[in-house]
């Protein structure tokens, strides 16, 4: 394969991820699909580090749109828009890092939540995982079922974020290829 179609291949992957990765992190801002909460400032913290909407979303999607039109360039493309897609990709590989970074903490920590006593992250810095754990989650009374939404969402984020961070890296490794190669565009006939 190409380096150019592997561009084209790593910028189509990339957009849908982008676009899951915007919707994830937009959704989450809405536990029980009510305004209420993220009115009152009552949304879990991680939510509002928007790491799907600014890391594997702005941030992946202008790497994947240079890439495609390098892509599109030719076979090798050419030296210079090869070196800077290793560039671009790696503004998508920080990008993907912070959304998974982001999203891991909100599975680690929990959801923001009402308990018995009052609004508190119930789960943050305890000994054992409420992960594995299902009859931990009853101890979030309100947003109904915030702790499946979160664990799902979240969980989307990162798998989201993983693949982007593979296909970045995998595109720094053809930008480099490509940009080594050179110029190889094939010529019609004379």
């Amino acid at each position: 394969m190409c380096t150019g179609r592997c561009s084209r291949f790593v910028a189509g992957a990339l957009y849908p991820l982008a676009l899951i990765s915007i919707i994830c992190n937009i959704i989450l801002f809405f536990p029980d699909w009510t305004v209420t909460y993220a009115r009152d400032g009552e949304i879990t913290e991680e939510v509002k580090y928007m790491g799907g909407l600014i890391g594997g979303g702005l941030m992946v999607i202008a790497p994947a749109l240079f890439i495609h039109v390098t892509g599109k360039q030719g076979c090798c493309a050419n030296r210079c828009g090869m070196f800077l897609s290793i560039l671009f990709a790696a503004a998508g590989v920080c990008g993907a890092l912070y959304s998974f970074t982001v999203a891991t903490l909100g599975l680690v920590n929990g959801p923001y939540c009402r308990t018995l006593l009052s609004w508190q992250t119930p789960f943050k810095n305890k000994s054992e995982s409420y992960l594995q754990d299902r009859e931990m989650w009853s101890v979030c009374l309100e947003p109904k079922g915030v702790v499946e939404f979160n664990v799902a969402l979240f969980s989307t984020l990162l798998v989201c974020s993983a693949l982007q961070l593979i296909l970045c890296a995998s595109q720094m490794i053809n930008g480099l290829i490509g940009c080594l190669c050179g110029a190889c565009v094939e010529k019609g006939p004379l």
